[in-house]
């Protein structure tokens, strides 16, 4: 166990070399003895001791009180004083920098001892207390935060649910009264806006079990072996044919993909389709997207470019928190929980994200991942 190191700021010679002596010989180490102020707070900076012993009176500018409330505000390191004068005045100008006890000269050394381990007693109480305070502080923030994210994620999704609720009733009463009068294609076009009213809700659904799941810190990440061309070619198929409005999304394969590559197949398709999906749905009608992946070493790149409306860039650094979406957005639907997703499941493959976009002319999202 090391020793107790402690700094002595005394100007009697005499004084100092006495207590030195009997710090000693009670088994603490004397860094240093100094005279003044200005070497005290060198000998600090240096040192860093356990404890200072310090007489109130100093030579200099500054005396031992208002070096005790400069040694507290950048230290926080305990203070005894030392002092021949046991007035009421100096004791209370110096209770104010709440020292951790006094000493009155001469010194016997059972007080020496009983006073220092006092102090650091007290001082060790103090930092747990002060630590437990931090940590209730922080937990009553994350509480007041979890809270808040359960307010917006109720009023999301009843504000979410709404619209697709709506279609469906709507079309389904319509089918109820009208269908004998209505054409074979007129009842398709019901069927179809059910059909993806039900789709929209299982996403929603889907987004917020797994941001959920996400914030709480149980996401699964389970790293399989992936034939990651076909895998990305047939994601790429999945999207396109299942956009209405004409786009197409142009893959290109750069580089070298070898056998073996571990990534969670679950994650990394929530990754790609989120951003594919998004490079659509916020794109003109007929505008071509590219979904470009690069092999490189033990790593994949996978670079998503789109010619749609674009992100403010003043909205760039909130752009995968939690409900954030783009003020640009207008009337395109959407809950902000996306790229939330994105950036959590990039997270667990311990890769990088990062956005390049201009608005009215297209963003770039690049994806970085290491096989696992």
């Amino acid at each position: 166990m090391e020793p107790i190191k402690i700094l002595v700021v005394e100007d009697e010679p005499i004084t100092a070399r006495d207590l030195h002596q009997s710090l000693n010989a009670l088994g603490y180490l004397v860094s240093a003895i100094v005279d003044r102020a200005e070497d005290a707070l060198e000998e600090l900076s240096k040192l860093q001791p356990d404890l200072v012993l310090m007489d109130i009176i100093l030579k200099g500018k500054i005396d031992g009180i208002n070096l005790a409330n400069l040694i507290r505000q950048l230290y926080n390191i305990p203070v005894i004083f030392l002092t021949a004068y046991s007035d009421e005045e100096t004791l209370q100008r110096a209770g104010i920098t709440e020292p951790f006890g006094y000493l009155l000269k001469p010194f016997d050394e059972r007080e020496i001892h009983s006073s220092i381990q006092i102090a650091l007693r007290r001082h060790q109480v103090e930092e747990k207390m002060r630590e437990n305070l931090e940590i209730s502080d922080a937990l009553r923030q994350e509480a007041e935060r979890l809270a808040e994210v359960k307010s917006r994620y109720i009023s999301m999704t009843s504000h979410e649910f709404r619209t697709p609720m709506t279609t469906i009733q709507g079309s389904t009463e319509l089918l109820q009264y009208y269908s004998q009068q209505w054409s074979e294609e007129k009842k398709l076009i019901h069927y179809q806006r059910i059909k993806e009213a039900v789709k929209r809700m299982t996403t929603l659904l889907d987004e917020v079990l797994m941001i959920g799941k996400a914030e709480s810190g149980k996401l699964p990440f389970n790293p399989q072996p992936l034939n990651l061309v076909i895998f990305c070619q047939n994601l790429a198929e999945e999207q396109e044919l299942g956009n209405t409005t004409h786009h197409r999304i142009h893959t290109t394969l750069r580089g070298y993909f070898p056998e073996g590559q571990r990534f969670d197949e679950n994650l990394l398709r929530h990754i790609l389709t989120n951003l594919l999906s998004n490079a659509i749905k916020y794109s003109p009608n007929g505008e071509d997207v590219d979904f470009i992946i690069t092999g490189k070493d033990n790593q994949v790149i996978f670079e998503i470019q789109d010619r749609g409306i674009g992100i403010p860039t003043l909205e760039l650094d909130k752009l995968f928190e939690s409900f954030e979406r783009a003020t640009n957005v207008g009337n395109i639907p959407g809950t902000g929980l996306g790229l939330a997703i994105v950036k959590k499941c990039v997270d667990a493959h311990r890769g990088t994200i990062s956005v390049e976009s201009i608005q009215d002319v297209g963003t770039r999202f690049t994806v970085s991942l290491a096989s696992h």
